[in-house]
């Protein structure tokens, strides 16, 4: 048995580039549009690290008990998240603002 599977193993290695091979090349590269979809996956990623860094600075804040350091440390990821915000929106706003001056 384990023979059988070490040479289905040992053929779909000498398979894999001949199917490599087979698909069509990209016709061009659109470096305008892989740049565009970065930046669409970098500030997806940033405002939902945001909006969980909001729902973990509410948590502390329900959780606080009126202790002092952990009322303030809230306060500052809230500062924190809603300041990644403004730097996503504003990056997001560049990225257009430049596009548009480039065309």
């Amino acid at each position: 048995m384990k023979k059988n599977i070490l040479s289905l193993v040992l053929l779909s290695l000498l398979i894999a580039p001949v199917l490599v091979l087979a698909q069509e090349p990209p016709a061009t590269v659109d470096l305008p549009g892989t740049l565009d979809n970065i930046v669409n996956w970098v500030f997806g990623i940033l405002v939902v690290f945001a909006a969980l860094m909001l729902v973990w600075a509410g948590f502390t804040f329900v959780t606080a008990g009126g202790d002092a350091t952990k009322v303030s440390g809230a306060r500052e990821k809230v500062l924190y998240a809603l300041i990644g915000i403004i730097v996503a929106f504003a990056s997001r706003g560049l990225v257009a603002l430049v596009q548009t001056l480039v065309q």
